[in-house]
């Protein structure tokens, strides 16, 4: 808003100004103002069908009428079970299937891969869960199983969405996840029966083969009608060598049409039984399909051959350009061209945006290329790649959280290519994405016994971790971390890992492992003499006992962590430490005491550069001015606070400043304004905090979820402290 030359006001957006998310504009507000979230975009997850998906009517119409038994998703979903060997088609026929279902399905289509038939073996039910409950919009996942699986069945009850598990082991891996509610449906693949399913009322569907005419179909999409028709009984005979699995079909196709002047019968000669060539792979007597891939490796060009053997032995599921050309030490551009030779040869899929994987069967094989290269060859492109996530996340770290002390990084290989986002919403978005990877390379690296890339990767990931949520990454990770630095024999890295797990470990609620994390590293900082690390140890102490209820035994910590960060001169752990010290001002009802300390660290917050944290203390500072009756300011600055948070998009903290114009509407009788306000907080903290949002719910009088427990709660401001699964924003660990 500008100044005229008269001295009035005029309302106007000009300029170079871009505004984005929620935006009000206007002269004179009048009522209440209320701020909606955006709905969540509906998942539609299932993999694509590729162009070379035979008709298969058979099949689908099996599978409507499974569905139709059940009188459609509307009165009550069944849970199907699609089986068949490797390579036959099924999970593209399940997404063919559901993708000319999706309007029963207004909910969406949630997609996992179980990883049935992989070395890394089966993945894990909180992995799926996670995912799952991310996808329908929760931000914050408990660590425990068992909080998982209530949650899931908490937020799909009701909920009309398909849900595909992909790629099966055992019947107990499905059970684990299976939702709850009769309004959607649950499509399991596999290579086994998992006849225990019928104990859970599924039904079955086996996948057969091609029959020899759409077999020829199928090969005939590939190499053409003309080459089809002038050698059909070769044709003919690789199809029946590929044994009618599509995958294997494709593969030969591809093969025949890198070589148009090769006779289609050396196919079927270098397919059958006792030629020679590679050894062939025995996964479930599925020979034929190892000579398939053995013949279109055999064709693919030097650069596209080293691709595929280093990426073959990666434990990722899936990998992208620039993860590409880091493992292979090219270029993007050289990266690129290899990828889609291999696309064009079936050997990868392209799953998404620069997104692709390896069938199962394609990657045992790539696999097996690459370990011919020898361990030290794999172990570099491992290493590569390590290398490159690590480098990638420190750069997002840096611009998301820059006043985070980072500890040096030690690359062994070094790399070119820019990093894949150029703002803080594409860093955070690439972290997100990204974070199974991380974890896995976590994970491997430790196993490896490479100490210094998995705590570093642990100490790189803090954003994601701070901003997101994952309380089960975050607790996973830091124990990785904490294990790796003390076998690197790094005592400043041990208590990095010690203090930032510790706040993951006291947003999850386990605050007796969190009080003797912080209490290790308080000791061992004191013993070192860094007396940055003790006051971060001292505050998460201090904030540990007042979360707990115990605000006399937190005063003395945060008191100290003021004087010694005072000491140092760390003038940010100071304001913050000031901060936590008005909040238990404000539980005991000292509003005094509580607002000079908020008026104070919010002053000295703004003049170091840090918004977030100043708009924590500008809230709690408003509710405390509401409370001492200057109803009017204390509004406004609660007010003020929310634009912040709706601004940078800190979903938890707007919820937690709505929950305070709640409180502050409910105490001045405006119980419609405070009903609302309270069910707006909920909705974010149903993404990001299932404690508080089990507050909120007995609060409106809805009671708790499936799967939780009733205890009473307040609101901040009104006696006690936040509830569980609350990430207490402003720890610093370095």
């Amino acid at each position: 808003m500008s100044e005229s030359p008269q001295g009035t006001h005029r309302n106007s957006i000009g300029g170079e100004a871009r505004l984005s998310g929620l935006t009000i504009q206007a002269r004179d507000i009048t009522g209440g103002v209320h701020v909606h979230a955006a709905p969540r975009p509906v998942p539609r997850q299932h993999p694509p069908v590729p162009g070379h998906f035979m008709d298969r009517r058979t099949d689908l119409e099996a599978l409507d009428r499974l569905l139709d038994r059940h009188g459609g998703a509307d009165t009550g979903g069944p849970l199907i079970v699609v089986d068949g060997p490797a390579g036959m088609g099924k999970t593209t026929l399940v997404s063919r299937w559901l993708a000319g279902r999706a309007a029963d399905f207004p909910g969406g289509l949630l997609y996992a891969d179980l990883r049935g038939h992989t070395e890394e073996g089966p993945a894990a039910p909180g992995e799926v869960l996670g995912r799952f409950l991310r996808s329908l919009g929760a931000t914050s996942v408990p660590a425990d199983l068992t909080d998982q699986q209530a949650l899931w069945r908490s937020q799909s009850a009701g909920l009309r969405a398909a849900v595909i598990l992909d790629n099966a082991f055992t019947a107990a891996q499905v059970r684990a996840l299976l939702p709850a509610g009769p309004g959607g449906a649950v499509v399991v693949t596999s290579r086994r029966r998992l006849t225990g399913l019928v104990l859970d009322g599924a039904h079955f569907h086996h996948l057969a083969g091609l029959d020899a005419a759409h077999g020829v179909a199928l090969l005939t999409r590939g190499i053409g009608a003309d080459r089809v028709a002038s050698e059909l009984p070769a044709v003919e005979r690789v199809v029946s060598l590929c044994a009618g699995l599509p995958l294997a079909v494709c593969l030969a196709a591809a093969r025949l049409a890198a070589r148009p002047g090769q006779p289609v019968a050396a196919l079927a000669d270098a397919l059958a039984p006792g030629a020679e060539g590679l050894a062939a792979l025995d996964i479930e007597g599925e020979t034929t399909v190892s000579k398939a891939l053995d013949a279109s490796y055999a064709v693919l060009s030097d650069g596209s051959a080293l691709l595929y053997r280093r990426l073959g032995p990666l434990p990722l599921p899936a990998f992208d350009l620039l993860t590409a050309a880091a493992a292979c030490a090219e270029s993007p551009r050289w990266a690129a061209r290899g990828l889609d030779e291999l696309t064009e040869a079936n050997l990868v899929e392209n799953t998404g945006p620069d997104t692709y994987r390896f069938h199962d069967l394609v990657r045992v094989h790539a696999r097996e290329r690459g370990t011919g290269d020898g361990q030290a060859a794999n172990d570099e492109t491992l290493r590569r790649v390590c290398d490159w996530h690590l480098r990638v996340t420190t750069a997002a770290e840096q611009r998301l959280t820059p006043a985070q002390f980072v500890l040096p990084r030690d690359y062994t290989h070094t790399f070119t290519a820019a990093e894949p986002f150029t703002d803080d919403a594409g860093a955070l978005a690439w972290l997100d994405a990204k974070r199974h990877d991380l974890m896995t390379l976590t994970r491997t690296a430790a196993s490896r016994g490479w100490h210094r890339p998995a705590w570093q990767l642990v100490d790189a990931m803090w954003p994601l971790f701070l901003r997101l949520r994952h309380y089960d990454l975050w607790i996973e990770a830091h124990r990785i971390g904490l294990a790796a630095a003390r076998a690197d024999g790094h005592p400043e890295a041990v208590r990095q890992m010690l203090n930032s797990g510790a706040i993951g470990l006291n947003s999850a609620g386990h605050r007796d492992e969190s009080v003797a994390w912080y209490e290790e590293s308080l000791a061992a900082a004191r013993a070192a003499g860094d007396d940055r690390d003790a006051g971060q140890a001292l505050l998460g102490l201090g904030r540990c006992h007042r979360e707990a209820g115990r605000p006399e035994e937190a005063v003395p910590y945060l008191e100290q962590a003021i004087a010694t960060w005072e000491d140092c001169g760390y003038p940010r752990g100071v304001a913050l430490a000031r901060t936590a010290l008005g909040e238990i001002a404000l539980d005991l009802g000292r509003t005094t005491t509580a607002e000079a300390a908020f008026t104070r660290a919010h002053r000295e917050l703004l003049a170091l550069n840090d918004p977030h944290d100043a708009a924590r203390a500008l809230a709690y500072l408003g509710r405390t001015q509401f409370l001492a009756g200057d109803h009017t300011s204390g509004t406004a600055r609660m007010e003020e606070a929310l634009a912040v948070f709706t601004s940078s998009g800190a979903v938890h903290w707007q919820a937690r400043t709505l929950e305070m114009l709640g409180h502050s509407a409910h105490e001045r009788a405006d119980h419609t304004r405070a009903r609302t306000l309270w069910t707006e907080s909920l909705t974010r903290y149903e993404i990001t905090s299932p404690g508080d949002a089990r507050r909120l719910r007995v609060l409106l009088g809805r009671g708790p979820g499936p799967g939780q427990g009733s205890g009473q709660g307040q609101g901040p401001g009104q006696g006690q402290g936040p509830g569980q699964g609350q990430a207490p924003d402003g720890h610093d660990p370095q």
